[in-house]
């Protein structure tokens, strides 16, 4: 569905919340190659947006037309497991004041980043956006999933009772430039490429992976989501979205992001490996979890919408440690 008027102006503000992280940066790239402007930041020393208050004084004063929620607290298994707390708890904080103050002061468009996690452990294969609360979510990120799950929800609230022109984007597993490479808090993306290029680096004989290597998991580089969030603003609103008949039994305004494709971790690790020139052995550690076994997204719905991934992971992978390996230096 690509409309020849566009749904956003280049004048229009755009408010990218959490433009620092992975997602808000490559979201203003996108912003930026396309004509965008006149995009809206602020730093977290000068709005903290887990304060009602802050945020409400600052979409007040600023008044963007358009709001992109990339701001989370995000983090691996490890890191899940160890903060429950502040990933259920910030994560409620953050989106619920930047939703409801959005809302408030009559912001035209809204897009909220979820993650493919609020779907239950157990979802049919490949998961489509009906899958979401019909069954039990996976107990290492639930915390997180559940927080998601609610901003999703007040999303749909406040469009189905007050017309908010609010969509929900839940992309797959994510990579790419400005990752976090922390092994305590990051994705297993990043965790492989550091562990593998670190290990190429310092001539180790070995790298040690989590798990047995057999979860199946689906990438989708950060470049090609802030390309999909652009898209969407630019074609897509909650009404086409409502309307469209892709659903049979209910309608929906979240939309799933990915490529439809997915591999072992055991074939990412070799793929890695041979990127990154590691000749060593690669060690699986099967005292620690592999997390669910299979989350790979349905991703009919935003084919038929009209977008489609243009990075392949073999091509991300390589940008990714290049980047990393520059970063290092």
């Amino acid at each position: 569905m690509i409309r020849a008027e566009k749904l956003i102006r280049f004048e229009d503000k755009i408010f990218v919340a959490g433009h620092n992280g992975m997602v808000g940066n490559a979201v203003c790239r996108n912003l930026i190659k396309k004509g965008y402007k006149n995009i809206l930041t602020c730093e977290k020393e000068f709005l903290d947006l887990s304060v009602s208050n802050e945020v409400n004084e600052f979409i007040h004063e600023n008044k963007p037309d358009v709001v992109i929620l990339c701001a989370a607290k995000v983090g691996g298994i490890l890191a899940n497991q160890q903060f429950p707390t502040e990933f259920i708890l910030n994560n409620l904080q953050i989106q619920t004041n930047v939703i409801e103050s959005s809302w408030k002061f009559k912001v035209k468009r809204f897009l909220f980043l979820g993650s493919s996690c609020i779907y239950p452990k157990d979802s049919v294969q490949p998961i489509n956006e009906e899958c979401l609360l019909s069954g039990s979510l996976e107990p290492t990120n639930e915390f997180y999933a559940i927080a998601k799950i609610s901003g999703l929800k007040l999303c749909e609230a406040l469009n189905k009772q007050y017309a908010f022109d609010a969509i929900s984007l839940m992309p797959t597993n994510l990579y790419g430039t400005g990752d976090n490479y922390d092994l305590k808090t990051s994705h297993v993306m990043p965790a492989l490429i550091r562990k593998f290029c670190e290990a190429k680096k310092y001539n180790h004989e070995n790298v040690t992976c989590w798990g047995d290597g057999s979860a199946l998991r689906e990438f989708l580089h950060c470049d090609d989501l802030g390309d999909a969030c652009v898209f969407i603003l630019e074609n897509i609103n909650s009404y086409d979205l409502r309307n469209c008949k892709h659903f049979k039994n209910k309608e929906s305004i979240h939309i799933n992001i990915g490529t439809g494709v997915d591999l072992s971790i055991k074939d990412l690790a070799q793929i890695i490996k041979d990127e990154s020139g590691f000749s060593g052995n690669i060690l699986w550690d099967l005292e620690k979890p592999n997390g669910t076994h299979q989350k790979k997204l349905d991703i009919s719905l935003i084919s038929k919408l009209g977008w489609g991934y243009k990075i392949s992971l073999l091509e991300g992978i390589r940008k990714t440690i290049k980047e990393f390996k520059e970063m290092e230096l």
